[in-house]
C-alpha cells in the first residue's frame, strides 16, 4: 500500500506535485540557498515524510548552502569508510564525478545507504551540477509498501528476525573506492523497523549489505532476501528520477532503497554534490 498523498492545496508555502502512486514528489516555491522559515521547513519535512523522495528543480546551491539545508534534518556526516573525497573547502560535501579518464564508481545495485553502520543515515541530498541528459537516472522503491504488501504470516515471521549488515561487498570492489580494505564487524538491525518520524513500519533489508538473518546461514537467507527485494522493486513500487541540471533531490534512507543506473561511460559528464544527514539506530 502506497503512502497517502496530501493534496497540493493543503500546503500554504510550497507546491508539492507527486510523481507517481508509490513515492516521489517535486517541490517548488522555495529557494534552498536562502534561510528557511520554521513554518516553511515544517511543510518541506511533511512532504518528505509523505513522499519519501522529494526534489527541488532549478536550484543553485553553493556547497555551504547545501550543508546548511541538510543540517535542518540532522547533523551532516561524511562516509564512515571514506567512500569518496569531500571538497577541500567543505569536506561534508562529497563529490560524484564522471568525466573523461574518470569513470564514476558504480551504485547499480539496490541498497539502503550505510545500513552496515550502527546508526545509518537519515537520508542524503544530491545536487545535480552537470549531467548528460537521459543518462544515469536513479530509481527508488518504497519500503513501507514492500512490507505492507506481504502476507500476515510473513510479516509475523519478519518481525522476529534480525538482519546482519556488513560493508564486506564494498571492500571487495575493484577498484576499491574505500579508505579501508577490511570491513568492520557486521551490525545487527531489525528486519522491520519503525520510522521515528511517521511511526510506520518499513522493511529494512537490502541485497547488497544484508548478509544474512541472525541464526540463519547466508544460503538460507539469500532466498528470502531475494524474494523481499523482488517484491520491493516491482515496477509499480518504483520511482525513476530523470536528472536535470539544478535538481536537488533527497531521499529517506529509513524507508527506501535506491539504484543508480550505469548506462554511461566516461565520455558522458556527470558532476554532483552529495550531503548526508545523520540518523538514529533502527528500532522495531
Amino acid at each position: 500500500m502506497a503512502i497517502p498523498k496530501q493534496a497540493d492545496g493543503d500546503y500554504r508555502h510550497i507546491s508539492v506535485q507527486p510523481m507517481n502512486g508509490a513515492l516521489g514528489a517535486s517541490i517548488t516555491g522555495v529557494d534552498l540557498s536562502q534561510p528557511m522559515a520554521p513554518d516553511v521547513f515544517a511543510e518541506v519535512e511533511r512532504a518528505f515524510h509523505e513522499n519519501l523522495v522529494v526534489f527541488f528543480p532549478g536550484q543553485d546551491l553553493a556547497p555551504g548552502e547545501q550543508v546548511a539545508f541538510t543540517r535542518q534534518f540532522g547533523a551532516v556526516e561524511q562516509h564512515p569508510l571514506g567512500s569518496r573525497k569531500g571538497l577541500d573547502e567543505c569536506p561534508e560535501v562529497m563529490t560524484l564525478v564522471n568525466q573523461p579518464g574518470k569513470l564514476g564508481p558504480r551504485n547499480d545495485f539496490w541498497h539502503s545507504d550505510i545500513s552496515f553502520g550502527e546508526t545509518p543515515p537519515l537520508g542524503s541530498i544530491l545536487h545535480a551540477i552537470e549531467i548528460t541528459e537521459g543518462r544515469s537516472d536513479t530509481m527508488f522503491c518504497n519500503m513501507y509498501a514492500a512490507y505492507e504488501t506481504l502476507s500476515d504470516g510473513l510479516k509475523a515471521t519478519l518481525q522476529t528476525l534480525t538482519g546482519l549488515h556488513s560493508a564486506e561487498r564494498l571492500t571487495q570492489e575493484v577498484p576499491n573506492r574505500l579508505s579501508v580494505d577490511t570491513a568492520p564487524p557486521p551490525v545487527e538491525h531489525p528486519v522491520v523497523r519503525r520510522h521515528p518520524g511517521t511511526g510506520r513500519q518499513a522493511l529494512y533489508v537490502n541485497p547488497h549489505y544484508t548478509l544474512s538473518f541472525k541464526g540463519w546461514s547466508e544460503e538460507e537467507s539469500a532466498s528470502l532476501i531475494d524474494y523481499l527485494t523482488a517484491n520491493a522493486t516491482r515496477p509499480e513500487n518504483v520511482y525513476r528520477h530523470r536528472w536535470s541540471v539544478g535538481d536537488v533531490l533527497m531521499w529517506d534512507n529509513r524507508c527506501t532503497m535506491h539504484y543508480a543506473l550505469r548506462d554511461y561511460d566516461d565520455s558522458m559528464p556527470r558532476y554532483m554534490h552529495r550531503t548526508t544527514a545523520a540518523g538514529d539506530r533502527p528500532v522495531a
